[in-house]
């Protein structure tokens, strides 16, 4: 088969672009085998594919791209039964939300993604995704629901760094204060 027409060797193409952070040329190729597993009738892997192409629109800075890429694809996920890549791409959505300034959807799909890597056990995973959440609490003028997501992400992670200690130690203070009543 034609490397033009093997959804497989695009894929390949398309993560040695990302990871030569040639983000467009990444989000077309990623694309391009989406529409070919599309057409072969693989349709998770071609959603996967459209949610790796949201990952490359979000790296140059193309939020509405990288949200129509995804919007729709955590229920096919959920319809297969595939709750990992169905936690992935509610938090891809999210990113797109954050990225777009739509806070408040951007939040409640992390929560949403966070939910769902905790029912199945993925822990680290989960933990990427309360620090984004984390973070974008912090942004958004949320300072406890941030520290809380913070250590909810911590206390996810399997192994912590001293950073992560350290910062694990810190978070208790604020709230021991306010058990104190300040």
């Amino acid at each position: 088969m034609s490397e033009l027409f093997d959804p497989k060797i695009l894929a390949d193409q398309a993560m040695a672009a990302y990871h030569k952070k040639d983000y467009p040329a990444a989000a077309q190729l990623f694309e391009q085998a989406e529409q070919i597993y599309a057409r072969n009738g693989d349709t998770l892997t071609a959603v996967e594919m459209a949610n790796n192409s949201s990952v490359a629109y979000l790296q140059f800075n193309d939020a509405q791209s990288a949200l129509a890429k995804t919007e729709g694809t955590d229920k096919i996920f959920a319809e297969a039964g595939d709750r990992k890549r169905q936690a992935m791409a509610l938090g891809n959505q999210a990113a797109a939300l954050e990225a777009l300034g739509r806070h408040e959807e951007a939040m409640e799909r992390y929560q949403q993604s966070a939910d769902i890597l905790k029912d199945i056990g993925e822990k680290e995973l989960r933990a990427t995704v309360m620090r984004s959440l984390s973070a974008l609490q912090l942004r958004t003028g949320r300072q406890l629901e941030a520290m809380a997501s913070m250590e909810a992400a911590l206390n996810s992670k399997e192994k912590m760094s001293w950073k992560d200690r350290i910062l694990k130690k810190l978070l208790k203070v604020p709230f021991r204060m306010l058990n104190r009543g300040g």
